[in-house]
């Protein structure tokens, strides 16, 4: 049967696929593989697998059929997501099929992985996952990678692990709600580049309640939802403070193995996640983390600011260096998550962290996928133990805190630009430079044997030695950004994540001040009347409070941050220029003392 491919699809070597381009045509060779995978045949006569949604078979005259249920998957999701663009949707490659015997062993030889792994490093909102990069020596536990289906034989297997059908297609559940983008490396070839952004992947009508009504869901709620969450804020030394639990919950993500699904055909990478409080390790693939963004995002989104995990691509992500890349950046997603006093202690992070089994996992995941305290409704459950605030008052906080985050926006997207600049600049023609004086110096040193000149070897072996000081200069220049610019680069990386969550949740709060503005019309109309009003400004000020107390938390997380991995960054810097002294005072010591 002959079919015409409609998009590039490039092969995952190792994992019995199919290199095609738009507009070739094929001969699909076996049309039962499953899983969304055809057995093709090129016009060179190779054959691998293809994904099914990539190409549409022709008929016997030659026309092509198309393939109408592409729609359908698209139908509910492209026209409630939020997007900045129009380009056209291409369906979404299944998980890649790889047999179980040949395991993945590309690897990726470029030296600069801000290239590497953020291709689009210049873009405004193309920098995928945010890591808490100075934490990664503490939970430098990953281990070497394996391939195999049994995961982790002395950790709780973790949905979509085992056997049982049932609960896999619970795991494959596509994420409820409106506004959802398609999940980067999920889906098709524009998920390959990273697809996440910076900004939280959600319009205000992600939130219940914000499609028609807005924040006056919450500002003129008649009936608070029953429910038994409170969200406490105190007035500490800095003003408003979330409550912070006595012991931090932390955790461990490490040890990726690859495991595989039907028969083989399928294939993805588990994490191993370990918290502190019960030091049971249970595993997660991406999609997992993913679900959990999302349930987050939805209960807090218009509180507390969520960053996007790093993105998930298909191209290398069985590449050790890509494996090594990701973990790193989960860890520091969950660390972020776990410092946060609010998220932490939620019953679905909870729930994340130390599930027990199958039935405690569904039992936990179908109520917080029906939990209706989510959007602007989280504002009921937060008790400010503070006075009520002017409404003038509000209004210049939300303000200043918008510069803020705006200004500190911008300088971490400057500082990754120079960083990056500087990390080629390491590891391209500064190492060369070195080089060149290196063999310059050891080419002037044969010349000066040539001469024939007795006593000469004194002065031509400390040339010699001087330049091999300075090629081993070039080594040290090339390596020294993995040991120090790349934390710094990664906590940058990080908060510009997080920065860019700020406007969707001040955003919320002004469409609420402005809400308020209106109230003295509404009552002149009669649409509410002057309790209403001033029950509005009072829930006004729960969210300013709350919003107060999450500048606190970030300001306060901002400043150690940065303190640390300064203070990492300057001590390699120290050691790195220590080094070079010690290397040049060596090669000067070989010259004689005239």
């Amino acid at each position: 049967t002959q079919a015409q491919v409609l998009y590039d699809f490039t092969a995952e070597p190792g994992n019995n696929e199919l290199t095609v381009k738009e507009g070739e045509t094929v001969t699909i060779t076996n049309q039962s593989i499953g899983g969304g995978w055809v057995e093709a045949q090129n016009s060179k006569g190779e054959v691998g697998l293809v994904p099914e949604d990539y190409i549409e078979v022709k008929a016997s005259g030659g026309n092509a059929i198309p393939d109408f249920s592409v729609f359908d998957n698209f139908s509910s999701t492209a026209s409630n997501s939020h997007t900045t663009n129009n380009q056209v949707p291409q369906p979404d490659t299944p998980d890649t099929p790889a047999p179980a015997s040949a395991p993945s062993t590309e690897t990726n030889n470029n030296t600069d992985p801000w290239s590497a792994w953020s291709p689009a490093v210049n873009a405004s909102n193309n920098w995928g996952g945010q890591t808490e990069s100075s934490d990664v020596n503490k939970h430098n536990a990953g281990g070497n990678w394996s391939s195999g289906q049994q995961g982790h034989p002395q950790a709780y297997q973790g949905p979509g692990a085992t056997d049982d059908d049932e609960w896999d297609d619970d795991w494959d559940e596509k994420p409820a709600g409106g506004g959802v983008e398609l999940e980067a490396g999920e889906g098709g070839p524009g998920a390959r580049a990273g697809t996440h952004g910076s900004s939280m992947k959600i319009a205000l009508n992600k939130f219940p309640g914000f499609n028609k009504s807005g924040p006056e869901l919450y500002l003129l709620c008649k009936q608070p939802l029953k429910t038994k969450e409170k969200i406490p804020i105190y007035m500490g030394e800095v003003g408003p403070v979330w409550s912070y639990p006595e012991s931090q919950v932390d955790c461990v993500v490490a040890d990726p193995k690859k495991g595989t699904k039907m028969y083989g055909l399928k294939s993805y990478i588990e994490y191993q996640v370990t918290p502190s409080t019960t030091n049971r390790p249970v595993n997660h693939r991406y999609k997992h983390f993913d679900w959990l963004y999302e349930r987050l995002l939805d209960k807090f989104g218009s509180a507390i600011p969520i960053p996007s995990l790093p993105d998930k691509q298909v191209t290398g992500r069985f590449e050790e260096e890509f494996i090594k890349m990701r973990m790193e950046r989960l860890q520091g997603w969950m660390t972020r998550m776990c410092r946060h006093p609010v998220v932490s202690e939620s019953e679905v992070f909870q729930l994340f962290l130390s599930f027990k089994d199958e039935k405690d996992w569904k039992t936990g995941k179908r109520k917080a996928e029906k939990d209706e305290t989510v959007g602007v409704m989280i504002f009921t459950t937060i008790e400010p133990e503070a006075p009520d605030l002017d409404p003038v008052e509000v209004e210049q906080k939300c303000e200043l805190f918008s510069r803020f985050t705006k200004s500190m926006d911008d300088g971490v997207k400057d500082l990754l630009n120079v960083g990056q600049e500087h990390w080629k600049r390491c590891t391209g023609p500064l190492p060369k430079e070195y080089q060149k004086i290196g063999k310059a110096l050891q080419n002037l040193s044969n010349v000066f044997n040539s001469s024939g000149y007795q006593g000469e070897s004194t002065l031509t072996d400390a040339l010699t030695e001087a330049g091999k000081t300075y090629e081993e200069i070039a080594v040290l220049v090339a390596e020294q950004p993995r040991k120090d610019l790349h934390f710094l680069m990664e906590t940058n990386n990080e908060y510009k994540g997080l920065l860019g969550c700020f406007p969707d949740t001040i955003g919320v709060h002004k469409a609420a001040i402005d809400k308020l503005k209106e109230a003295d019309k509404m009552v002149a109309t009669s649409k509410i009347n002057p309790q209403e009003k001033l029950t509005m400004a009072k829930r006004l000020g729960t969210m300013s409070y709350a919003l107060q107390a999450e500048m606190n938390h970030f300001h306060s997380n901002r400043i150690y941050d940065y303190n640390r991995v300064m203070r990492l960054y300057l001590e390699e810097q120290v050691k790195f220029y220590e080094m070079i002294a010690e290397k040049l005072r060596q090669a000067l010591n070989q010259f004689a003392t005239l």
